[in-house]
């Protein structure tokens, strides 16, 4: 299982906001990632936490690309990758022109109709994660009958409409979007039956980090429920965790 750390050079981010929207601590939490073993460097410039307002194109392109330019040389004789966290195309086609190899896409080509097109042309991997609705509102979304079932069949319409914009299968890889649109109970049922998302065929990234649903009254007193999460899916099939801290992970997954 690969271990993808997360990378927000934003201010408002709901567990690091404002940590390393600065070039230079943006470009040294990315060394330290790669010292600590990262596989997979996911750079976001636009929060996707409950109520965010979303940035305009131009800020997330300003906070994002410079941070991709100063990463990929250091990065181009490992194996580690750098993946674009974004729901804009011009985004998406910028960072990998700059050097990210993925791009991760939390509204599976909803919020921008050019981004299914976009991933097919680059042919670079694609995330595609479950998803209802932007984050301002999410939250009123998460009415489910079932929660896995839905998940699963609503995965299974964006997974149809990615292949049939051209998106090749060996490059998709979708993720349940834990925390988006779901309640704890929703989150607790999926990560239960993720053998179900796993038997769909396709690679599955799980990103619970430092979520609410895990407990504690802040997002840094759940690091610990984070690594036991990432233990709990060790041998599971999941292809990737996506978490704040990388090092604790790696140590977790080679244990």
């Amino acid at each position: 299982m690969l271990v993808m750390g997360i990378l927000n050079v934003t201010p408002d981010s709901f567990a690091d906001g404002g940590r390393h929207n600065q070039l230079d601590a943006a470009v040294a939490r990315g060394l330290e990632m790669i010292a600590e073993g990262v596989d997979i460097i996911d750079i976001g410039g636009e929060s996707t936490r409950p109520g965010a307002e979303r940035v305009d194109e131009q800020e997330e392109l300003q906070r994002t690309i410079p941070v991709i330019e100063k990463i990929a040389p250091l990065i181009a004789k490992t194996d580690v990758k750098i993946s674009i966290d974004t729901m804009r195309a011009s985004v998406a086609e910028a960072a990998i022109k700059a050097g990210a190899s993925i791009i991760n896409d939390v509204s599976a080509g909803q919020s921008d109709t050019r981004m299914l097109s976009t991933a097919a042309h680059l042919k670079v991997p694609y995330i595609a994660m479950h998803w209802r609705g932007h984050s301002k509102d999410m939250n009123s979304k998460a009415i489910y009958k079932d929660v896995v079932a839905e998940t699963i069949s609503e995965l299974e319409d964006r997974i149809q409409v990615a292949l049939s914009t051209g998106v090749a299968k060996e490059n998709l890889i979708i993720d349940p979007g834990l925390g988006f649109a779901k309640d704890a109970d929703h989150n607790w049922a999926i990560i239960d039956a993720i053998d179900r998302f796993v038997d769909l065929g396709f690679p599955v990234l799980v990103g619970g980090s430092r979520k609410r649903f895990l407990g504690g009254d802040s997002p840094d007193q759940r690091e610990e429920a984070t690594v036991n999460l990432t233990k709990r899916l060790r041998g599971t099939g999941v292809w990737a965790v996506r978490v704040h801290t990388v090092k604790p992970h790696k140590e977790a997954l080679e244990s």
